[in-house]
């Protein structure tokens, strides 16, 4: 199979977006370097820790968004089978165990080949899911780690659904 390489001329940055997006929204973020921008959000559970990259080699802008959770060595095969049944629930993006940062990480890329610029609402998109599935599936990994559950059980509990609000 012969792919044809079309070199591009990118008119701006991506995560000049993501600045402009973050500054319209007065997000309280960091500018790392020309290629990546990083922000904490307060969620529901916990606080988020986000960082956009731009990925020049593959025309990615990749999302993480990561919460610390220490796993404890005996607790990590139970949360690898949490991250399966979790990751098979999940459309778009995955969640990673990053035992070394004591982080679990859920990443995504947005693919702009060719020279494709991202808009802002693909920005606001991409950081909404990201947090909405962190927030969705936190307590799974809370019940694994701290409370002892098995990963089936946690899941059964954080996708029980409920109906209105005390």
């Amino acid at each position: 199979m012969n792919l044809s390489h079309f070199e591009t001329e990118r008119q701006s940055n991506p995560v000049d977006v993501i600045e402009f997006v973050a500054a319209s929204n007065d997000w309280t973020f960091e500018r790392a370097g020309d290629d990546e921008l990083a922000m904490t959000v307060e969620g529901k559970w916990a606080d988020y820790h986000v960082s956009f990259s731009w990925m020049e080699d593959w025309e990615a802008l990749h999302i993480a968004c990561a919460f610390n959770l220490k796993v404890s060595d005996h607790r990590v095969p139970e949360v690898v089978r949490l991250l399966a049944q979790v990751n098979a629930q999940v459309l778009m993006g995955h969640f990673d165990l990053w035992q070394q940062e004591d982080a679990v990480i859920f990443r995504q890329s947005l693919l702009l080949s060719g020279g494709a610029e991202p808009t802002s609402r693909q920005v606001e998109m991409l950081l909404s899911n990201a947090l909405d599935s962190c927030e969705a599936y936190f307590q799974a990994f809370q019940f694994v780690v701290w409370s002892g559950m098995e990963a089936r059980s946690a899941m059964t509990a954080v996708l029980f659904e409920t109906h209105g609000e005390c």
